[in-house]
């Protein structure tokens, strides 16, 4: 679990978060990662506001995830899956081009804290996230475990305003700025 953040005083402000799975082989009663990410965001008080599941193909992870980016009433997708480096996997691919500017500091940190789960075998992933027409964009691995340290040990923090230092939710106002 991460560490303590400091939360201070101030209020939750839920978010709408669309949950999209990436797979050629998952349907709605196996696909778990999705599930995994649905039910922790819900347990803190965001709503899901679509979930998801597309084959692992460029053009239809980028049509679901512009749909998404174009919806007002989206603050934040999640992908799950085709993070890897197979042939198959596309999910960076189809969402970078959207971006308008890349968090990096997100797949930096994830693959940190991944390393003292899975060792060597984190640099196989290509996590990563950033702002597309002002909603975030985050794309983990497909395995319920990257799911589950994605949620608790970066995303759920960063998407809650409470989180001092500083968090996402604070920014969400200018991220439209030009």
């Amino acid at each position: 679990m991460a560490a303590a953040q400091n939360k201070g005083t101030r209020e939750f402000l839920p978010l709408h978060i669309a949950v999209l799975t990436v797979s050629d082989s998952r349907n709605e009663d196996t696909d778990k990662s999705g599930k995994l990410l649905v039910e922790r965001l819900g347990a803190v008080g965001h709503h899901c506001a679509s979930k998801q599941i597309v084959p692992d193909d460029v053009y239809q992870i980028r049509a679901v995830v512009s749909a998404w980016i174009a919806d007002e009433g989206i603050e934040a997708v999640i992908t799950t899956g085709g993070t890897g480096v197979t042939g198959r996997d596309g999910t960076p691919e189809a969402v970078l081009p959207l971006l308008d500017k890349v968090i990096d500091g997100f797949g930096e940190t994830f693959r940190a804290i991944s390393y003292d789960q899975i060792k060597t075998s984190t640099m196989q992933s290509r996590a990563v996230a950033g702002v597309a027409n002002g909603t975030y964009v985050f794309c983990v691995p497909g395995s319920s475990g990257a799911c589950a340290t994605a949620w608790d040990e970066l995303i759920s923090a960063q998407l809650d305003y409470r989180t001092r230092p500083c968090n996402l939710v604070e920014l969400m106002p200018r991220l439209r700025e030009t």
